[in-house]
């Protein structure tokens, strides 16, 4: 699951820049792809030069923005859907749209299609727990942004789409032309254009851009640790181990900037065919990389008691502890099999969009309910192929060892362990007032 997780973000990288670079065609398309391509992916090698520090620095101010951003977006979309804005002659809106033309379309196997989107929309927030690692006091800084995780989840994913699924209908014909970063069919622009305003949607268009870059620059600091954990456990080349004076693995970050020059292949004819190849490597992982994450809590946990030890020796818990990690590997396991359904049998583009120009109807589409497709059902359930393959590889090179899982009384629990005063911790929990209130709002998210 590290080569996986690591492959996730190193073909991430590419498509993300081209996706900012597309961003800027909504003000200027006289501009060739290639130039912004070239600035945003020299704007991200400046940030790695800075190390851990210079990445904290760039994701809290431009998390801040988008923060502001959507908070603004959430209640613009209140003040539309109750028929507050001059420029909008529809009125109260309040539900209509969710049932004509209603909130989900195509039924089952259309709200299945869309986990893959989803996933590879929510990608990135377990890099909490990859940051943990470079983190002064954990104990400290682990459970104040895991919970800033859940309420960033909760608000500003779950509340401003249900928001836009109020006041853009779902049949929209600029969202059916919907396609990978052509944010001139975003339902966020599409929902402020429908609503009349002007300038607006340049603004948000801008945040758009933004929030392009900050998964771009993740996938730089996601992609390097991993690889360069992974030559410490000797599951990859030595030279990956290599960590300058500052913090920096070097070699980690030359793969990945080397992997970011493949957004240049936009130029190219067969920018389609290639990009919907390095996104199928992408979105379905990250089920795998959270489904993982669940499984080796719980198993953790089984050790840790296994080896007569206690949670009170554990510097952060989990809110939900083991119930909580088997409810999320539960889910884990039926989105990826709800996906390997709707690979088989769902409309799925067979290729990828990368130009505002074009539109998922200018290539054919496998219809629901159709005969299997051998191309459309890689393009979904690649990276499956990919986990497995990385797992039967490993297995033939250590010839087997260690079996098929560790047994819990075995498991290695103290490579790697950072050792601190173990004085009782309150785990994050503060004294929680009214006088407190604004102040921890505020944290909750930023």
């Amino acid at each position: 699951m590290g080569w996986d997780y690591a492959l996730l973000w190193l073909t991430v990288l590419p498509f993300e820049i081209t996706a900012a670079g597309i961003t800027i065609e909504f003000w200027r398309d006289d501009i060739n792809i290639g130039v912004w391509v070239a600035v945003f992916l020299s704007i991200l090698i400046v940030v790695q030069v800075f190390g851990v520090k210079g990445y904290g620095e760039v994701e809290f101010v431009l998390g801040l923005i988008k923060v502001i951003a959507v908070t603004g977006f959430i209640i613009f979309g209140i003040i539309v859907n109750c028929g507050g804005v001059p420029t909008d002659d529809r009125g109260y809106i309040g539900a209509r749209y969710w049932h004509d033309p209603g909130a989900f379309r195509n039924g089952f196997k259309g709200f299945a299609s869309v986990f893959v989107t989803a996933a590879f929309a929510f990608g990135g927030t377990e890099l909490v727990g990859l940051a943990a690692a470079e983190a002064t006091d954990p104990r400290k800084s682990l459970p104040t942004a895991t919970r800033q995780v859940f309420w960033r989840i909760a608000t500003f994913y779950v509340l401003s789409l249900f928001i836009v699924g109020l006041i853009l209908p779902s049949d929209s014909e600029a969202l059916l032309g919907a396609s990978g970063a052509n944010t001139k069919s975003s339902p966020f622009v599409l929902a402020i254009q429908e609503a009349g305003v002007k300038g607006l949607p340049s603004v948000f268009n801008a945040v758009i851009t933004i929030s392009v870059l900050s998964v771009a620059n993740s996938c730089t600091y996601g992609s390097t640790r991993t690889m360069q954990a992974l030559g410490v456990r000797h599951m990859g080349p030595k030279f990956l181990t290599y960590i300058d004076k500052k913090g920096r693995p070097l070699w980690c970050i030359v793969i990945q900037m080397a992997f970011g020059l493949l957004a240049f292949i936009g130029e190219s004819g067969k920018s389609s065919t290639v990009f919907t190849w390095l996104l199928s490597l992408s979105g379905l992982s990250f089920l795998f990389t959270w489904g993982s994450i669940c499984l080796s809590h719980i198993r953790f946990r089984a050790g840790w008691k296994a080896q007569g030890h206690s949670l009170d020796e554990l510097p952060y818990r989990a809110s939900f502890g083991v119930v909580g990690s088997m409810i999320g590997f539960l889910l884990a396991c039926a989105a990826l099999i709800a996906t390997f359904y709707v690979s088989l049998f769902v409309s799925v583009p067979r290729r990828a969009v990368v130009r505002p120009s074009l539109t998922l109807r200018s290539f054919p589409l496998q219809p629901i309910g159709a005969s299997p497709d051998a191309e459309v059902f890689f393009q979904g359930y690649l990276a499956a192929v990919v986990v497995i393959a990385l797992y039967v590889g490993w297995k033939i090179k250590t010839r087997g060892s260690g079996g098929l899982f560790v047994r819990a009384s075995q498991m290695d629990l103290d490579t790697g362990i950072r050792h601190f005063d173990m004085e009782p911790v309150d785990h994050g929990r503060r004294k929680q007032s009214l006088a407190t209130m604004p102040k921890r709002l505020l944290q909750a998210f930023v």
